[in-house]
């Protein structure tokens, strides 16, 4: 569909004429896919690690319409086009019919975007934006590899495993779900800022700092039990220091429970500087996504892990009992989740130090921190063969 060019050597890059002027001399990818952060954060990462092998580079991310994906994409540093797509699952016969109508005209966006863009390679990470991407590429005969984040691998990413030229998995776990021999264990890829932030000094007084992330969008069940247990915690005498990450929903009923039972904490809706906020932190409590597992475990962070429950096929608490196995975090399934019993679990941390560190080595140990440094050689060869 182009020539075959190989980076060499990084050169200046020049992202204001992706569009109006394509040199044979740069290489272009497109990255698709979206819908969460889980799916996004890993593109990103996939994104700088071509980079770092390349500057004469063009990316090219295509998602979906939801304000957030655009967002993030262009917090990057990004280029991003959007698509219109959605999941027929759990519909009704209408709701069914608008997203198959929306599945043509994905089509129809994406091979616009395909023929203007012309990329030497495309790669999707999972979520519906993914698709119909990745079967234009197969129609023009453009190079495509996956990236699966999950124990349980997505509906887009089981389609499309027969159509590209790579598969890579991030648990060892999923790959009996793909029917090909040459899957590739890479794990999850994790983004620089992450790995390479800036250290972020500890208070002088050592105060036990605990970040609570329930995703992007926040969990009102860990939100609430939080909460609860420090209001346990305080009547023991224990006063830790919370990052909260609430979400949008939940932010004002949070920050009103802090401010009303004087609970010391950051409570924010999301919080932009995630590098910061682990650095700080001691414990981790937050929800078992695959991107957040790749993160704790490239940081070597504890956590307790509590399991989103309507994750497919359990695939949460799946990742979670793989890490629990491993040493390199603890966890409460959200069933058995109150107040209390976490404040039981928050205390014995508190007070054993010496079994936080543990964690940490394990967790790091379990970490697979090369990921995107593998998969960006692996695509190259892509490239290469083209």
């Amino acid at each position: 569909m182009a020539p075959q060019p190989l980076c060499e050597a990084n050169h200046s890059n020049d992202r204001s004429s992706m569009f109006e002027k394509h040199t044979e001399k740069r290489i272009r990818v497109i990255i698709a896919g979206g819908g969460t952060g889980g799916h996004l954060f890993p593109g990103i990462a996939i994104a700088t690690g071509l980079r770092a092998r390349c500057d004469d580079m063009d990316i090219l991310f295509v998602v979906g319409r939801k304000k957030m994906e655009k967002a993030i994409i262009d917090k990057a540093g990004f280029e991003a086009r959007s698509i219109d797509i959605e999941g027929m699952l759990g519909k009704g016969m209408f709701g069914r019919m608008r997203a198959l109508i929306k599945v043509l005209i994905s089509l129809i966006q994406s091979l616009v975007i395909v023929r203007d863009f012309r990329p030497h390679l495309i790669v999707g990470v999972g979520g519906y934006s993914s698709g119909p991407v990745c079967l234009v590429a197969r129609l023009l005969r453009v190079p495509t590899a996956i990236h699966e984040q999950n124990s349980f691998p997505g509906l887009t990413n089981r389609m499309l495993a027969p159509l590209v030229k790579k598969v890579f998995i991030s648990f060892e776990e999923s790959r009996r779900y793909f029917k090909r021999q040459d899957v590739l264990l890479t794990g999850n890829p994790v983004r620089d800022e992450l790995l390479h932030g800036r250290p972020v000094a500890k208070p002088a007084n050592g105060r036990f700092t605990i970040l609570v992330v329930g995703g992007s969008q926040g969990a009102r069940a860990i939100n609430r039990a939080v909460v609860a247990a420090l209001k346990v915690l305080n009547k023991q005498g224990l006063h830790p220091f919370v990052i909260h990450q609430t979400g949008k929903a939940h932010v004002k009923e949070i920050r009103d429970e802090y401010q009303s039972h004087g609970l010391a904490g950051d409570v924010r809706e999301f919080i932009d500087d995630m590098s910061s906020a682990y650095g700080r932190a001691d414990l981790v409590v937050c929800r078992a996504g695959a991107t957040t597992l790749a993160e704790l475990t490239a940081l070597g962070k504890p956590s307790i892990l509590i399991p989103y429950p309507y994750a497919a096929h359990q695939h949460q608490e799946v990742n979670a009992r793989a890490l629990v196995a491993a040493g390199g975090a603890d966890m409460i399934i959200e069933n058995d989740l109150d107040g209390a019993g976490l404040a039981g679990r928050i205390k014995t941390y508190m007070e054993n130090r010496d079994a936080l560190e543990r964690m940490s080595a394990f967790a790091l140990k379990a970490g697979m921190p090369r990921a995107k440094e593998i998969i960006a050689e692996e695509l190259f060869k892509l490239v290469k063969g083209n």
